[in-house]
């Protein structure tokens, strides 16, 4: 996935409000950036970090900058960390076409956003990627956004408590149920990280849907991105920690 024009550094103030966050541009203009992220962002977040906007060429948009990168160091230097959750989507969806993900090729079309699961309140959810074969049961893909380490190489999930993530968890257990194949994967926009675990201290019901999950059939897969301040592409895959 290649950003879609030359981003702009700039000097991290404070994030607040989640969605917001004060930048100093390099010849010292203070600006508000929106934040694609509504999680804790945990050591992401440190006055003064350096970090990477995208500007978007829309008159129409009240907050032309977006965070899309930040320079962190989780033991090892600093590197590129990605922390737009709306990027793992399509970083998937690249890989995908490309086949580049073993596990989940031998598909003959690929959709996204497709309605599943059990509606609530009249509202029901839609699964990120449903792959479909005429000689093999269809597989719902859930794709979750990881950006958290506290312990070198070792990325975690979730960052703050995701009800919405516990759900789709459970959705995914009854598809397989209903015979067909499941899969959660967790993109890791740290391209350091060696393995991955879930932050069970964080949010212990999503830990339980997970187990849930993994006892009826889901099966959960763990990638790392490899990051340039050009673009962003699937790296290669990590072990899950159990």
């Amino acid at each position: 996935m290649r950003f879609a024009s030359e981003l702009v550094p700039a000097t991290l103030i404070r994030r607040y409000k989640r969605f917001l966050a004060d930048v100093e541009l390099a010849d010292g203009t203070v600006i508000t950036a929106h934040v694609a992220n509504p999680g804790a962002m945990t050591g992401l977040q440190a006055e003064g970090a350096r970090v990477w906007l995208s500007k978007s060429p829309s008159l129409a948009r009240k907050l032309p900058y977006s965070w899309e990168l930040v320079e962190a160091d989780f033991g090892g230097g600093l590197e590129l960390t990605g922390v737009n959750t709306m990027h793992p989507n399509p970083i998937v969806a690249e890989a995908l076409a490309a086949r580049a993900i073993p596990e989940l090729t031998g598909y003959a079309t690929i959709r996204r956003e497709v309605k599943y699961g059990r509606t609530i309140n009249g509202k029901g959810s839609r699964v990120d990627f449903l792959l479909e074969d005429p000689s093999r049961p269809p597989c719902y893909v859930e794709v979750k956004n990881v950006h958290l380490m506290r312990r070198a190489g070792i990325a975690e999930f979730p960052d703050s408590v995701t009800a919405r993530g516990a759900k789709h968890l459970d959705e995914l257990a009854e598809m397989v149920t209903s015979g067909a194949r499941a899969v959660m994967l967790f993109v890791i926009q740290i391209g350091s990280a060696r393995s991955f675990a879930l932050a069970r201290d964080i949010d212990p019901a999503y830990a339980r849907a997970f187990d849930r999950a993994g006892t009826a059939g889901v099966e959960a897969l763990a990638w790392t991105c490899d990051l340039t301040r050009h673009d962003i592409r699937l790296g290669r895959s990590v072990p899950i920690e159990t």
